[in-house]
């Protein structure tokens, strides 16, 4: 891979912007800089922490797959669309549909719906992210609402690099068990794939920055003491908002990952589907990668969250 280091990428991390370029963890990232795989204007990147310079040119020496993952198009995977232009779209998720291909999930992703719709998308794959071509950010599996998608390689540099500045806004609505008493504040605490099981994420010294900022908007007793949030992304790693509010003793209901003692999961009234958690990305607000013009999008409440809802009071 070889890029310009984009203007509003100057000044970071070297091993940051790797990751944000390629879409890799920062622990293979940082496997690349020690094997010497990571150059900036011809030399041999030393340390992961060297900042990178506008203008300078990126080369990195990506590992071979074991064959690249070019994923076909499939028109029958379904989705609404909120907004598209020549430079971005903007997808309302729903529940259930996996961003893009991966382990256990080759098939019927959105990037395989992306395609049938926009083939030219393809022309955005790069060498180790085949399976990504327009994706900047994601939602989880379970969870619903706003999503934006690169159309043009430009757009993607400019998107990836409001994801760096903080300047894209991804609010999304919680409902929490128990009652929380502060009506605002911040979580910040590192999260890092756990020891014992890589596909789960925990709070760690060691990990990664992650803040999660929320707004009280609603607290509710019956059937069960349960708080409905606004929460603001500062960061984005995996499960972020689900692990940061299950760490203050607050999970999001439905939510069987990070739900103690099945704490999230309440019976009767209060219940959900299997593997539906509540958490909707409800509000997006972004620069466009062209006009600069600051744009906003809104998802209301899908159907199955709002009738859990409605049952509280």
């Amino acid at each position: 891979m070889r890029e310009i280091v984009p203007g509003p990428l100057d000044a970071e991390r070297v091993d940051r912007v790797v990751a944000l370029l390629t879409g890799l963890p920062r622990a293979e990232v940082a496997a690349l800089v020690t094997a010497g795989r990571v150059q900036l204007g011809g030399t041999v990147v030393q340390a992961r922490s060297r900042r990178v310079r506008a203008g300078e040119v990126l080369e990195v020496d990506l590992p071979e797959a074991s064959g690249p993952r070019h994923p076909e198009a499939d028109s029958g995977v379904c989705f609404a669309t909120v907004y598209v232009d020549d430079d971005l779209i903007v997808i309302d998720k729903p529940p259930g549909l996996v961003v893009h291909p991966g382990a256990g999930n080759q098939t019927g992703t959105l990037v395989h719906g992306l395609l049938a719709r926009w083939p030219e998308l393809a022309a955005l794959a790069e060498p180790g992210g085949e399976d990504r071509p327009g994706i900047v950010h994601r939602l989880d599996k379970g969870t619903s609402g706003l999503l934006v998608v690169a159309r043009t390689g430009a757009a993607r540099q400019d998107l990836i690099a409001q994801l760096a500045r903080r300047d894209m806004d991804r609010r999304y609505a919680a409902l929490v068990l128990g009652l929380l008493v502060e009506d605002e504040g911040m979580i910040d605490a590192p999260l890092q794939r756990a020891e014992s099981d890589p596909t789960r994420m925990a709070v760690s010294a060691g990990g990664r920055e992650a803040r999660t900022r929320y707004r009280v908007d609603a607290r509710f007793e019956l059937p069960v003491p349960a708080t409905l949030l606004e929460c603001r992304l500062e960061t984005g790693r995996t499960h972020q908002i689900r692990v940061h509010l299950a760490t203050i003793g607050h999970p999001v209901v439905g939510d069987p990952r990070y739900g103690r003692s099945g704490r999230a999961r309440p019976q009767g009234p209060a219940s959900l589907p299997a593997g539906r958690v509540w958490l909707h990305a409800r509000s997006l607000t972004l620069d466009h990668p062209r006009t600069g013009e600051r744009i906003s999008f809104e998802s209301p409440l899908p159907a199955d969250l709002a009738a859990v809802l409605a049952r509280f009071s």
